[in-house]
């Protein structure tokens, strides 16, 4: 067993599959629609997704996720959050006993506050061959073989470096880690604080708000990774502090895209316009209520959840910030 079963042609799920096909690896994308699998078959590329970017001909493409969890070496979950358990659990059945099961996806299973890996251990156990794969890294950029870092987490320390190893290209650089929770919180959490920096950036409050912005966000993700059973160093590395970076800042970055379109007073949906979830709008309720169940204060992803679900304009966000009580930094 040798073959990688990635499930979800998002631009993410794409973009793994398209790096570790031209790496030489076996590799098998699942697709869940026969029309757009039919697409990229005749385009030869991810129109929907990831324009411009060819698919090697060794890539295979199906839309049988079964067949394709079938006698997988690894099987990589890349499926927005709020659609994961439905379209996951139907394969469960035809993973095979051995294989390792990764999540890609950065988001909390909204009505359980799950994180992924507990969610997929949960459904295919043991949670021993479960791991996470995160970091700051754009799939247009991956996928065009622009240099970036991720970081494989297992409670396992065989399955974090066999997922380091599986994921290693040229131009992939993965390092590896056993703080699973810290490394998918972070992940999760900065794209809320990325939506706050959009809104930061649309009404021109300059650069000093933005710092200002992730610093205290990264206050905000340490405070919960801590109380969730994470670690405080993770934050620092590439799981916090890069990918939050990156989100903040990119403009590539659909949440921040988000929060420019709040801050501008423009409808919004959880899908943008290129038909992509934003997932910081999606799991903004699901980081408030992880928040309350941990005690934890997070101003900037309460002020976030209100612009985006109780109707607060953009601008009362900037207000309730900086109208909090002074206090000690640290």
């Amino acid at each position: 067993m040798s073959r990688i079963a990635i499930l979800g042609a998002g631009a993410w799920g794409t973009a793994l599959a398209v790096t570790l096909a031209r790496s030489g690896r076996e590799v098998t994308l699942a697709i869940r629609r026969r029309e757009r699998l039919e697409a990229i078959r005749a385009a030869a590329e991810n129109a929907a997704y990831l324009p411009g970017v060819a698919i090697p001909p060794n890539l295979a493409l199906t839309d049988n996720w079964r067949a394709a969890a079938n006698g997988a070496a690894t099987l990589v979950m890349a499926i927005p959050s709020r659609m994961a358990r439905d379209a996951f659990a139907p394969v469960v059945s035809a993973i095979a006993p051995q294989a390792t099961i990764v999540s890609v996806t950065k988001g909390l299973e909204p009505e359980t506050l799950m994180t992924m890996t507990r969610m997929i251990a949960e459904l295919a156990p043991p949670a021993s061959r479960v791991a996470a794969l995160s970091g700051p890294g754009f799939a247009a950029e991956v996928a065009r073989g622009k240099p970036a870092a991720l970081v494989a987490a297992a409670a396992d320390p065989q399955v974090a470096r066999r997922v380091q190893e599986l994921f290693a290209t040229p131009t992939l650089r993965v390092y590896r880690s056993a703080d699973v929770t810290g490394v998918e919180m972070g992940g999760v959490i900065k794209n809320v604080i990325a939506i706050a920096a959009g809104i930061s950036d649309g009404l021109d409050l300059g650069s000093s708000a933005r710092a200002a912005l992730i610093t205290r966000g990264l206050a905000e993700m340490t405070r919960l990774v801590v109380a969730a059973g994470g670690r405080a160093e993770t934050m620092a590395g590439l799981a916090g502090l890069g990918d939050l970076v990156l989100t903040c800042t990119g403009a590539l970055s659909r949440n921040r895209a988000l929060g420019l379109r709040l801050a501008a007073g423009a409808p919004w949906s959880e899908t943008g316009n290129d038909g992509q979830i934003a997932e910081g709008a999606v799991n903004a309720r699901a980081v408030r209520a992880l928040a309350a169940r941990y005690n934890v204060e997070t101003p900037i992803v309460a002020a976030v959840h209100r612009v985006l679900y109780e109707a607060a304009p953009a601008t009362a966000m900037v207000e309730e910030l900086l109208s909090r009580e002074l206090k000690a930094e640290f």
